[in-house]
């Protein structure tokens, strides 16, 4: 079962979901890839009032650590080692996807990774702004796909002056 309960964020409304233990997934509302199964509403669960905290320090101008929440992202071994690199990635700071694909080439014990298969999985995060997926960009430095849009995208690098 999944809980979930809703985050008025300043860069749109947010959907908490959880096991009940850990935050599995951080989606804003009508983007891409938001679950389809069936969530049970739970404003009350601690672990909500954890990540609100959380989230009110990130959207007041901090750099709260991701890693001190429990996250437990649901997908394939590739994407869990996408998603524990973009963890790496500082506030207010930008990589691209070849950067990361060169990371994860190294992780694999590989000589080359495709960026284009490691922004497949960027796209899939389903922890947006914890997990932060947005600080990634192309190679040129433009902004490129973002499951929310590349407002939000756009939104959340400004709020982090990393633009």
């Amino acid at each position: 079962m999944l809980y979930s309960t809703l985050y008025p964020s300043p860069a749109g409304r947010m959907v908490l979901g959880s096991d009940g233990a850990a935050l599995s997934g951080l989606w804003f509302v009508g983007q891409k890839h938001f679950p389809a199964e069936p969530m049970e509403p739970d404003d009350a669960l601690a672990l909500f009032a954890s990540v609100r905290t959380w989230l009110d320090a990130y959207f007041a101008g901090d750099a709260p650590d991701p890693r001190s929440l429990p996250l437990a992202p649901t997908g394939t071994a590739f994407q869990q080692l996408i998603w524990d690199l973009l963890l790496d990635i500082p506030y207010g700071e930008l990589t691209t996807y070849g950067v990361l694909a060169d990371k994860a080439a190294r992780r694999m014990g590989r000589y080359t990774m495709s960026a284009q298969a490691v922004g497949g999985a960027v796209g899939r995060n389903p922890i947006s702004v914890i997990i932060p997926c947005h600080r990634v960009v192309g190679a040129d430095g433009s902004l490129t796909g973002y499951a929310a849009g590349l407002g939000v995208k756009s939104w959340l690098l400004q709020h982090e002056c990393a633009l």
